[in-house]
């Protein structure tokens, strides 16, 4: 089972030169991190989110999309927003409107393949 939303993943492959795309190496370490905290910390918490996607699932979108910085942002701006007084509901990551990158099974963000 995948510690990742279904949202977050692709068919696409991580190749060797995918590895070399210097924008990409960033926001594909947040998404290990995430990813990590994902698998560990947050099982012990449980589904105790009043938001739907959780704010980890939320994040790990946010970085897909937007970048390290800006997902960062946007998930730090969530976590605020996340309070026993809030009213919660469903709050999904506005797509970015230029995004054009695959996803692989792992989350991980991979160029586009030209063929």
């Amino acid at each position: 089972m995948s510690v990742l939303p279904a949202s977050a993943t692709g068919p696409a492959r991580f190749r060797v030169s995918d590895a070399v795309v210097l924008p990409l190496i960033p926001r594909n370490i947040g998404l290990l991190l995430l990813t990590g905290y994902r698998a560990t910390i947050s099982k012990l918490y449980g589904d105790v989110c009043r938001y739907y996607p959780s704010c980890s699932a939320y994040a790990v979108t946010a970085v897909q999309q937007h970048g390290l910085v800006r997902g960062s942002g946007r998930a730090i701006s969530r976590i605020a927003r996340c309070h026993p007084w809030a009213a919660g509901g469903e709050d999904d990551v506005p797509p970015h409107a230029d995004f054009s990158y695959d996803l692989t099974s792992r989350g991980f963000v991979v160029p586009r393949r030209k063929d």
